[in-house]
């Protein structure tokens, strides 16, 4: 299993402008400049001088906080990595970008919970994989040359949504998948022309976790010549005076027994009971925060460092912060930038 930290960033960073050129650009800086009059008296001035007259500020996106996990199995096309998304980000198109894959290539997605950075991306992996008909083999056969919206509409007693096959699925706990339906049918409850649309038309919905009838589902990911079992871990997020928002992050269990606990968006106060996971984890995604404002609804830096038990410290990778996090070399497990990617069992 392969866990590539997608994004690192704080929910609501805006992120930061660059100057830039372009490849093409610089070709073309490159043929202006060699032969004029300027480049012969002072070529680093003449440079320097074009590529400030074209440069154009660049955004960089930086509210990401999510990850991407891959398993040494077929995925919907068949072929192996099996590409599961942890959370979809504020907006997964920049961060799926970021690591060369689009919506394509992602094989299911698990929601911890309905706050905006963790579902922003759900509607863009909803859409364009229902509109993209080569999504799976699957999914090119059953539409069999037509178009979805036509195939919905007048094949929709005998093919009332897209097989399972045919689009990505979506693990998620039964107490999130309400809250996730009120906050993106809007724009995903409407396909042109067709009746009954709902997220189960875009994705292949399992439960894991506690059940209504008292039995824990979980589901289990081959990995090569071993097996991981993900089970949702309940953390309290946020607590107001009359409601409250919990963050079921995944523990993934190796068949060998080691285990890494993604607790996603969670508070320090830990109750025994949560306490126990981590201190039974192998590895720990830790989020945190940086802020000189704490918001009080995630771990600080100052808590982790000053409140958590040295033996968990160590396992914690750090990421969702503001500002890169001043830490002792020896403190944490390491400080994750966008990018980085793990290969476990380690």
């Amino acid at each position: 299993m392969k866990i590539t930290a997608l994004g690192v960033n704080s929910a609501f960073a805006t992120g930061q402008y660059a100057w830039g050129v372009t490849v093409p650009q610089v070709i073309e800086i490159v043929k202006q400049v060699a032969h004029s009059p300027e480049f012969a008296a002072a070529p680093e001035e003449a440079i320097v001088k074009e590529v400030e007259r074209i440069s154009r500020q660049m955004y960089l996106p930086k509210w990401q906080s999510n990850f991407l996990i891959e398993f040494d199995m077929p995925g919907k096309k068949g072929i192996a990595p099996y590409r599961l998304l942890l959370d979809a980000g504020a907006d997964a198109r920049h961060a799926l970008k970021g690591v060369g894959l689009t919506s394509n290539d992602i094989d299911g997605v698990y929601i911890s919970h309905p706050h905006s950075d963790h579902i922003g991306g759900m509607e863009y992996l909803a859409l364009t994989t229902l509109f993209n008909p080569s999504y799976t083999p699957a999914k090119n056969e059953w539409l069999n040359g037509a178009f979805i919206a036509d195939k919905l509409f007048f094949e929709q007693h005998a093919w009332p949504e897209p097989p399972k096959n045919a689009k990505p699925d979506l693990f998620i706990h039964r107490k999130v998948l309400e809250p996730l339906k009120r906050a993106v049918g809007p724009g995903m409850d409407t396909v042109q022309g067709v009746p009954n649309v709902c997220l189960e038309t875009y994705f292949t919905v399992h439960l894991i976790g506690k059940q209504e009838n008292g039995k824990t589902k979980t589901f289990e990911f081959q990995d090569g010549d071993g097996a991981w079992t993900i089970k949702p871990i309940f953390a309290m997020h946020v607590i107001s005076s009359s409601e409250e928002m919990a963050s079921y992050g995944l523990s993934l269990e190796h068949s060998s027994g080691y285990n890494v606990l993604m607790p996603t968006d969670t508070q320090h106060m830990m109750p025994p009971q949560l306490e126990a996971h981590y201190r039974r984890a192998d590895r720990i995604y830790m989020d945190c925060e940086t802020s000189p404002y704490p918001s009080g609804v995630h771990p600080h830096l100052s808590d982790l460092m000053n409140r958590m038990d040295v033996s968990i410290q160590k396992k914690c990778l750090l990421y969702h912060y503001d500002e890169m996090p001043d830490v002792p070399d020896d403190m944490f497990c390491g400080i994750l930038n966008a990018g980085d990617t793990h290969v476990y069992p380690a």
